[in-house]
């Protein structure tokens, strides 16, 4: 039998380059420019979102994806769900609100 390891649970060495606190940060190309992109899991969703895709609210503890250009703004940053990111390229420039939808 090995000796036990008293380690805390979770803890990496200082120079591993784990996945941070949200996750990992992929690159995708979108419109002709390179973009960020992190999935954040339910634990990290506390606020309430609006997602550009379908214009509906993200709530709080629903996973979903953050995004924003390689090279943009803190401001740049935007909440998509994650079925509404993967379908950017099929959906229409345009977006249409229902009459009781609020604009915010």
């Amino acid at each position: 039998m090995s000796p036990r390891r008293n380690r805390q649970r979770g803890a990496q060495p200082a120079d591993h380059p784990g996945p941070g606190r949200y996750g990992l940060e992929i690159t995708e190309e979108w419109r002709g420019e390179d973009w960020v992109v992190r999935q954040i899991g339910s634990a990290g969703a506390v606020k309430h979102y609006r997602c550009p895709g379908c214009d509906q609210e993200i709530p709080p503890g629903v996973p979903h994806v953050v995004t924003w250009p390689r090279y943009g703004d803190v401001d740049d940053r935007r909440h998509w769900h994650r079925a509404c990111w993967n379908a950017r390229n099929r959906r229409s420039a345009r977006l249409q609100r229902s009459r009781n939808a609020p604009r915010y």
